[in-house]
């Protein structure tokens, strides 16, 4: 565990007493580098990770990795870029295992970052704001996804993708509620843990992982 991982998680204890129950369970795991190498989409081109976002979207990561794996094969050197994209026919981008919407989505996000309208530069210098909004403008990625991208691949230190359900089974395994929150209450319980919660959605996620399935 990095330097900052121990003072964000020592800070992110003090927030909250079952929140300090997990640091103490995981404390000693780099839960970022982990989750790196669970999610390759979350590392890497920007562009590359929100294609393949739209990719995963509704399927198992075997599925969603295996239908990547043909898309990438559209390019002749094995680099996705908006002009492959938008260069393929839309009966290459469904023999590769898109359905007609994705086809759609992973056009629209081509063709917004090769015009400029998405300039993924740029977000690194945005606010997170800025970010979920300039993502959400793309057809088929919305909050959720463009938190994920904060999170994992902009490294950000204080999101919560309350959209996620694994992540809010997590708050209500947490503190043992009955039922999964909906997404404004664990937002709402998520506020607690600011500055850190991304780390604090790790570690959640992480409990998840770790605990006997449940519906």
């Amino acid at each position: 565990m990095s330097e900052r991982t121990r003072e964000a998680a020592a800070t992110l204890a003090a927030t909250d007493p079952a929140m300090a129950g997990l640091v103490e369970r995981f404390g000693t795991v780099d839960l970022v580098a982990r989750f790196r190498r669970r999610v390759p989409a979350i590392a890497g081109d920007p562009f590359v990770a929100l294609l393949r976002s739209i990719v995963g979207q509704q399927l198992s990561t075997t599925s969603a990795e295996a239908i990547f794996g043909r898309f990438v094969a559209l390019a002749d050197d094995g680099m996705l870029t908006p002009v492959v994209v938008l260069a393929a026919s839309d009966a290459d981008l469904r023999e590769v295992g898109l359905s007609g919407r994705k086809v759609e989505y992973v056009r629209d996000l081509a063709a917004r970052v090769e015009d400029g309208r998405l300039d993924l530069r740029a977000l690194r210098r945005q606010d997170d704001d800025e970010v979920v909004a300039a993502i959400s403008a793309v057809r088929g990625l919305g909050r959720w996804s463009a938190e994920l991208f904060l999170l994992f691949h902009l490294r950000r230190p204080d999101v919560f993708p309350a959209g996620d359900l694994v992540l809010r089974r997590g708050v209500r395994d947490l503190y043992g509620l009955e039922l999964i929150p909906v997404e404004a209450e664990a937002r709402e319980r998520a506020e607690r843990w600011h500055p850190e919660r991304s780390l604090a959605a790790l570690y959640l996620w992480e409990l998840v992982s770790q605990s006997r399935p449940r519906r």
